[in-house]
């Protein structure tokens, strides 16, 4: 699988800090549910849960490794995925809402 290197920001103590939206599709079969949850548990530890399968947030670059490890333990390579999309910054990305804005993303006005 190919991977595009990107230039991060620097955060506190010179840690890389990349700005990251994380988007899962895990398939509703018999194991589904129980993968959907640990999936949900383990980004809702790193990033903020935005809709749904959607999270986003600013990690370090341990934490993204970390947050990858532990995903990797529950997706099934052949049923399940994952899309990661990285950012130096939040403000490189521009934010269009359609339809309902649920309040956990008013925030990010």
């Amino acid at each position: 699988m190919l991977e595009r290197k990107i230039t991060l920001g620097l955060g506190f103590g010179g840690d890389i800090i990349m700005y990251v939206i994380l988007v899962y599709d895990i398939l509703a079969d018999d194991e589904g549910a129980k993968v959907t949850r640990n999936t949900f548990k383990i980004c809702k530890k790193y990033l903020t849960h935005v809709q749904k399968s959607v999270f986003e947030g600013n990690l370090t670059e341990l934490n993204y490794m970390k947050l990858k490890a532990e995903l990797n333990r529950w997706i099934r390579k052949d049923k399940d995925s994952i899309i990661v999309f990285k950012s130096r910054n939040e403000r490189w990305l521009d934010k269009e809402f359609l339809g309902l804005i649920d309040d956990k993303t008013s925030n990010f006005f």
